[in-house]
């Protein structure tokens, strides 16, 4: 029975060496953001810009974007695709107003855009990760992971459309444990 036990330490050591060994060479993830980058991410087939146009509301985000309450997506025309980022700014007396942040939108491909503010030449890569049936909820997000927000076309219901986005960013290597809801 001794060397039975002795046995199984030995494999067991070598078991745990094995597997920290493998560990060293997994890749780790490239991102600083708040998704694995080595996860692919996925974008959804499913409509265009036209079909997005309009007001979503904030419902869901990552730390970094506590001033963002809308995006809009604006068509300024074939040539002039907008986003609008409706932010709130405060001072330090806890006075707020609303500002409009518009940001020039060029697409990629389907539902993948570079947004570029025109004022201080800031771009990110927005994807549509997932949108439902009837464009009322959407998860948006950065290849880099910097950002990732669910948007809605309501600001209150549709949790199960919610809780399908979170779900799908998930999937696609965000880490929806960091995720705000508002």
């Amino acid at each position: 029975m001794g060397l039975t036990a002795s046995l199984r330490s030995i494999l067991a050591k070598g078991f745990a060496l094995g597997v920290l060994l493998l560990s060293a060479c997994a890749p780790a993830p490239t991102s600083d953001g708040f998704r694995d980058t080595t996860v692919p991410l996925t974008v959804t087939t499913r409509g265009s810009l036209a079909d997005l146009a309009g007001t979503w509301h904030l419902r869901a985000h990552f730390p970094g974007s506590e001033t963002l309450s809308q995006v809009t997506f604006l068509n300024q025309g074939p040539n002039t695709p907008a986003v609008a980022l409706l932010k709130l700014r405060c001072d330090v007396s806890g006075d707020c107003e609303a500002v409009n942040d518009v940001w020039s939108n060029m697409p990629l491909g389907q539902n993948r855009y570079r947004l570029t503010q025109d004022r201080t030449g800031a771009s990110i890569e927005l994807w549509v990760i997932w949108v439902d049936e009837g464009f009322r909820t959407a998860a948006l997000g950065t290849p880099d992971g910097s950002f990732g927000w669910i948007v809605d076309r309501s600001q209150k219901g549709g949790e199960d459309r919610i809780t399908a986005a979170r779900e799908i960013l998930s999937f696609n290597g965000y880490d929806t444990l960091r995720m705000i809801k508002k």
